[in-house]
């Protein structure tokens, strides 16, 4: 980002909690004005009403269902429509465990759909236009997940596997162009992302506490080095480690570590 310009427009999906919410309310405090997608439109709504007490910034709702093709064609048009948008965060998402062959087969395509064709067709829908102004930048939230092979999470794996894969290619490709591309690869945050009925029998201390983390670290290092340009964003040691874990005998074993504790999860579930 250009510091000495005004940061212009954000949009952000899956703003309403989260990640999403963080990273509006970061922007908020750099001045950028706000588009902030989900299908909340109560929380949507409460939150701009919150980021723009205070500040000259303006802050627009907009609902939409990024699961259902005509959610993905209506930010399509308001990113189209927003001639000073310098940014775009693909966060929406969610998760869901279990055994590849048991989970609903409409669960795993509107995961599909959210993750990769949402992301794909928002990436392109707003990067010739920064492309011309030599100018902006896409953050995809992706996941530590996207290095690892982990028992009852193979369509979540894949999926975030496929963001880092494409937010790299896309960066070598707009190298030199002052567009930057950015996978952000989280491990465990302290979100709402939990709290769905998806994960009804999981509970936060199956996992240590050293390998979580506060949604405000990861928004303020991704942020950091999405001003260095960096291409793919590992926020903490914990998570960069395990990163590198995943790449050795070790880290499959570790996988299947965290595997079996998400395959008693999946047992409860199934009763």
């Amino acid at each position: 980002m250009n510091n000495d310009a005004k940061p212009g427009t954000a949009l952000i999906t899956g703003a309403s909690s989260g990640i999403g919410a963080v990273f509006a309310r970061a922007l908020a405090e750099k001045g950028y004005n706000l588009i902030l997608v989900a299908r909340r439109e109560d929380r949507l709504r409460a939150l701009a009403g919150t980021l723009t007490a205070g500040r000259d910034i303006h802050v627009q709702a907009l609902t939409a269902d990024l699961v259902d093709p005509a959610g993905i064609s209506c930010v399509e048009g308001k990113i189209r429509a927003t001639p000073d948008l310098s940014l775009l965060i693909n966060n929406a998402g969610f998760g869901a465990g279990g055994f590849y062959y048991q989970i609903d087969v409409s669960k795993q395509l509107a995961m599909i759909q959210l993750h990769v064709v949402a992301t794909a067709r928002l990436t392109r829908a707003a990067l010739s236009a920064m492309v011309a102004r030599r100018r902006g930048g896409v953050i995809n939230v992706a996941s530590v997940a996207g290095f690892s092979i982990m028992p009852t999470g193979a369509m979540y794996c894949s999926t975030k596997a496929w963001l880092v894969a494409f937010s790299r290619a896309v960066a070598e490709e707009l190298r030199g162009t002052g567009v930057v591309v950015q996978a952000l690869c989280p491990g465990f945050t302290h979100t709402e992302f939990h709290d769905t009925s998806e994960f009804r029998n999981f509970r936060r201390d199956m996992i240590p506490k050293w390998m979580w983390m506060d949604a405000d670290v990861v928004v303020k290092k991704s942020l950091r080095a999405f001003d260095r340009g960096r291409t793919v964003c590992i926020p903490g040691l914990v998570n960069k480690a395990l990163v590198v874990l995943m790449k050795t005998e070790l880290g499959f074993w570790l996988s299947r570590y965290f595997g079996r504790k998400r395959w008693k999860t999946c047992a409860a579930d199934a009763l």
